[in-house]
């Protein structure tokens, strides 16, 4: 897979994870990123966004303030810091590519999906 996520794992109630989307095999310079996530029984949601610069981001609603999106381009990976987190945010996490004009959280603009990661917030 041309994307690998990790990071994930069990957390308490409030507590903060960084999930981290490594590209292999190419260079992520030139691609705009999202981050989404699937849980059981729920389509799989959108969660954020970044431009290739770094320089745009986008949030769902339902992580603003709470999650954050960065890249380090000398690393060739992507970052998802999450904070306060809460039992609803349990979930399989994914990173891929955007492949829109615009940014976007629409999943049908993304390709080149990873595996995913797990997080689990139980107390």
């Amino acid at each position: 897979l041309p994307l690998v996520e990790s990071g994930g794992g069990l957390v308490q109630p409030g507590g903060s994870l960084r999930l981290s989307c490594a590209a292999s095999g190419f260079t992520l310079d030139y691609d705009a990123i999202g981050w989404f996530r699937s849980a059981p029984g729920k389509e799989r949601e959108g969660l954020s966004y970044i431009s290739s610069s770094g320089g745009s981001t986008l949030y769902a609603d339902s992580v603003k303030g709470r999650f954050t999106i960065s890249r380090d381009n000398a690393k060739n990976t992507v970052y998802l810091q999450m904070n306060s987190l809460k039992p609803e945010d349990t979930a399989v996490y994914y990173c891929a590519v955007h492949i829109g004009a615009m940014p976007s959280l629409d999943m049908l603009e993304y390709h080149y999906w990873g595996q995913g990661t797990q997080v689990t917030v139980s107390s």
